[in-house]
């Protein structure tokens, strides 16, 4: 996000006013641009600005075979009929606040870049919060003491995948033969867009991944067990986003905020192939900032509200392996 931008967000008579207000089109978009860059996994979802609290968006499945020998000449009067449905995005309301004193402004060393300094940082963990809602958010999640209530706003994609195809690993480690039958339960259907797929992955379980494929002696430029290694120049492991490795022609994506202490006694993880799209993250276009000076406290506050919720969109094309041995947490315990 530029200067003139963020300056437009917290510094505009409009905001800086006291009475805060709604983000105009253009700049609610970049701001909204600006959160999702703070993520990884927000890089592949779909994104859908919404204008209203509920969407429902439409699906269109015609089923596996629509095409059928002709006969010349004969009509057989029979018509292919696309199955129609709805998938529906919820958003709930959410608020970032914080405040700075004047005393602050005046002595930091970076004087008056500090308070656009500190929105940027706070934008930044916006985006990483809401992130860790997506994935992991339960709304039976009893949080309450801990961060507000945040992680039981709505459920996540984890929660959601619950009716998807679930594997388990039977606490294994990871391993090419777990891509293989995350790959093989996907139905035949899906498996056209094959190149498009991505194994999303969390940090630990990549790390141990690569790891083995060290010990294979896996060269850059070489394929063993169908294993691509990473390319010069992809992200590090634990930056998030492509990693440049690939299980049989599927790229693994790395999304540092899955959860791997799952096990009961043992850390365990997940991972999940699927289509990038399939993720819905959705986000009513309005966005409030408020910035008010407060004499008492002799401080500005900021708050900023926002509404968002995440859906999946196809659950048969959902492949979750769970159960996965974390062994790289194992190993420093």
């Amino acid at each position: 996000m530029s200067n003139d931008l963020f300056q437009k967000v917290v510094d505009t008579v409009q905001v800086a006013g006291g009475e805060g207000g709604i983000l105009n089109p253009e700049q609610s978009n970049r701001f909204i641009d600006y959160m999702w860059d703070a993520t990884s996994l927000g890089q592949t979802v779909r994104q859908v600005r919404m204008t209203a609290p509920v969407r429902e968006l439409d699906k269109m499945d015609l089923g596996e075979r629509i095409a059928r020998h002709a006969t010349e000449g004969v009509d057989d009067a029979r018509n292919a009929k696309p199955k129609f449905s709805k998938v529906q995005v919820s958003t709930e309301k959410i608020r970032l606040d914080w405040e700075l004193t004047s005393e602050s402004l005046e002595d930091n060393i970076e004087q008056g870049g500090l308070e656009d300094h500190i929105a940027r940082l706070m934008a930044t963990q916006l985006g990483n919060d809401l992130e860790d809602l997506a994935i992991n958010g339960d709304v039976d999640w009893d949080d309450s003491d801990v961060d507000y209530g945040l992680m039981s706003a709505f459920d996540g994609y984890r929660k959601r995948s619950g009716d998807a195809i679930v594997l388990s690993a039977g606490s294994e480690g990871i391993s090419t033969a777990l891509f293989n039958r995350a790959y093989k339960a996907l139905p035949r259907k899906y498996k056209a867009r094959r190149g498009e797929m991505r194994f999303f992955i969390g940090s630990g379980l990549l790390q141990d991944y690569h790891q083995k494929l060290v010990e294979q002696g896996l060269a850059a430029g070489t394929t063993v067990q169908g294993v691509s290694p990473a390319a010069p120049g992809q992200a590090p492991m634990g930056s998030g986003g492509e990693t440049g490795l690939s299980a049989f022609g599927i790229p693994l994506y790395e999304v540092p905020l899955f959860n791997e202490e799952l096990g009961d006694g043992e850390d365990e993880g997940y991972f999940v192939l699927t289509h990038p799209d399939n993720h819905i993250w959705g986000i009513k276009r309005d966005i409030t900032v408020h910035r008010e000076f407060q004499p008492k406290k002799d401080a500005i506050e900021y708050t900023v509200f926002t509404r968002q919720g995440v859906q999946i969109d196809n659950l048969e094309a959902y492949v979750v392996v769970e159960d996965v041995v974390n062994e790289d947490f194992n190993a420093g315990s």
